[in-house]
């Protein structure tokens, strides 16, 4: 599994935070809470579980509170990565009411959607935990929040394929159409990619792996085969190239999919269909 990542650098964490704090408090800031709530008034609150699941998002929940207020911290109880049950305690705060209750939802909407991602991950990395295949999030994240999701995905045991277009060159279906041929996109990208850049091709029949394997590409991506035609796949790379599989995985078929030998399955539901975990606010 692997390790749980660092929080977020706060030059990451800023825009994202601040235009979620932004669109909450529109022109005029927290109507009710300046309304009904004196500046004096303090109050002591937990964040606390209603689901099992793992955490994560703690580092935007945090750089919420201290957008609201520098002089507010959040003391944590439960990491990002640890697995809780419900009444855990995952986080306590003291100070200005104020500042809680205006804080308080943009902070659970952090913990909630990226717990959500880190649990859904864990339950697959569970699962292929008797083989040696590793799960991986993709590109298919909630626009502008890449970072957060891909993080979750990584506090949950997970790990990520590209962060986005400019890490890596993965040559897909509609790339080898435009170019013509296997053959071409993969000359094409040899010569363009310098010796830093991995390559990787995607192919979904074993002619085309064939082909692909012949100009040693970093990794092939096996789309939407079915598990035999994956063994199959396995056999004929003959660990000269890193294996992924990909296309329509979900936790009732992993299983089978890492006991063909790839090394890695890609998922996309880690990120665009993970519900969201319950978290409240609790006074106490």
């Amino acid at each position: 599994m692997s390790p749980v990542p660092p929080p977020l650098p706060a030059i990451i964490l800023d825009p994202i935070v601040r235009l979620a704090l932004t669109e909450d408090l529109g022109r005029a800031g927290d109507l009710t809470t300046d309304g009904t709530i004196s500046p004096e008034t303090k109050m002591s609150v937990v964040i606390a579980a209603r689901q099992p699941g793992v955490i994560a998002g703690l580092d935007a929940a945090a750089y919420a509170l201290h957008l609201i207020d520098p002089a507010m911290r959040l003391s944590i109880e439960k990491p990002d990565g640890s697995a809780i049950v419900p009444g855990d305690v995952i986080g306590r705060l003291d100070g200005t009411a104020r500042s809680i209750l205006t804080a308080e939802r943009t902070m659970l909407n952090f913990i909630g959607r990226l717990s959500g991602v880190a649990t859904l991950t864990r339950k697959f990395v569970e699962t292929v935990a008797h083989t040696d295949a590793h799960i991986v999030c993709t590109r298919k994240t909630t626009p502008g929040h890449r970072a957060l999701e891909k993080r979750a995905v990584r506090c949950g045991g997970g790990t990520a394929h590209r962060y986005g277009l400019d890490d890596a060159i993965l040559i897909k279906d509609n790339h080898i159409a435009a170019c013509g041929s296997i053959a071409e996109a993969m000359t094409r990208a040899k010569a363009y990619a310098g010796h830093l850049r991995m390559i990787e091709i995607e192919v979904d029949t074993l002619d085309q792996l064939e082909e692909a394997l012949k100009f040693t590409p970093h990794a092939v991506l096996l789309d939407n085969m079915d598990t035999d035609m994956l063994r199959r796949a396995v056999a004929m790379i003959g660990g000269r190239v890193t294996a992924e599989a990909s296309g329509g995985v979900n936790i009732s078929t992993v299983a089978a999919i890492a006991e063909t030998g790839v090394d890695f399955i890609s998922v996309g539901a880690l990120t665009h269909s993970a519900p969201n975990l319950d978290v409240g606010l609790d006074v106490v």
